[in-house]
């Protein structure tokens, strides 16, 4: 009977990429309490707790960091809307280019975010539209939606067709038929979708720098901190807290759709 203990040499092989992938972002949480404020000195020559006062009294940080949640909040919304509807009419129904079709709604989180940076500036200055909150939700929902979509349509196409059919018998219209029957099928599939548009867009930088205009984001924030710092600690506060924001969403999103194959979407 097979060992179900992996190798050493394979758990050893694990452990390493765990730890290649995962000390950077450690190093984020140590610096965040250390007493030294201008330079990334190791070992830290001592820990504070100062600066998670200091950066809670920051009006800037608050700032970017509410614009940054309501940007989320609504790109992941319209992706809830669109890509849930794509989702719908590219799995239920057969018609020439369908495949033409999917593959383009799912470019966008393909293409490089400079490319879609770049496109998006171009069309707003061809528009006139001048750079607001509007702009900066608009450049995020276009990844956002592959992002529910992606979710969304493998669970529509694990979603029997004989369902459908025997809700129409019973006399239900469309509107009942996706209130009792779809929506209980596809809930955890949106709302992973959901969490994971609001993680992305979240720590979304590229895209924002081509359409936020003189508007800062909480990365873009901290990318300006960076270059021209004051207090290194505070970027190193909000990024934590970037970290913890960013990875319950994920988190919650695995769990909900672990024991399927529906999840989808992390190509970005």
């Amino acid at each position: 009977m097979p060992s179900e203990r992996a190798p050493l040499g394979l758990r050893i092989a694990a452990f390493a990429g765990l730890a290649f992938l995962h000390l950077p972002i450690l190093l984020i949480f140590v610096y965040a309490f250390t007493t030294e404020d201008r330079t990334y000195q190791w070992p830290p020559p001592g820990f504070t707790l100062k600066w998670l006062g200091v950066t809670w009294n920051r009006p800037d940080v608050w700032q970017a960091l509410g614009l940054s949640v309501r940007v989320a909040a609504i790109s992941t919304l319209i992706a809830l809307v669109l890509g849930t509807l794509t989702a719908a009419a590219i799995s239920s129904a057969r018609f020439f280019g369908r495949e033409a079709v999917s593959l383009l709604v799912i470019l966008p989180i393909a293409l490089p975010g400079i490319i879609t940076g770049i496109a998006l500036r171009s069309a707003f200055n061809l528009g006139d539209i001048p750079y607001s909150t509007l702009t900066i939700i608009l450049g995020h929902a276009t990844f956002c939606i592959v992002v529910v979509y992606n979710n969304a349509v493998a669970r529509f196409r694990r979603l029997s067709g004989s369902m459908l059919e025997a809700s129409a018998d019973l006399g239900a219209n469309g509107i009942q038929t996706f209130r009792h029957v779809v929506l209980p099928n596809i809930g955890t599939a949106l709302l992973a979708g959901g969490m994971l548009a609001f993680a992305l867009s979240f720590d979304e930088v590229i895209v924002t720098t081509f359409t936020a205009g003189q508007q800062q984001t909480l990365p873009i924030w901290m990318l300006e901190e960076l270059v021209r710092p004051r207090q290194r600690p505070v970027t190193n506060v909000v990024a934590m807290v970037v970290v913890l924001v960013t990875f319950l969403p994920i988190l919650g999103a695995y769990y909900l759709t672990r024991g399927g194959t529906e999840t989808a979407g992390g190509g970005k």
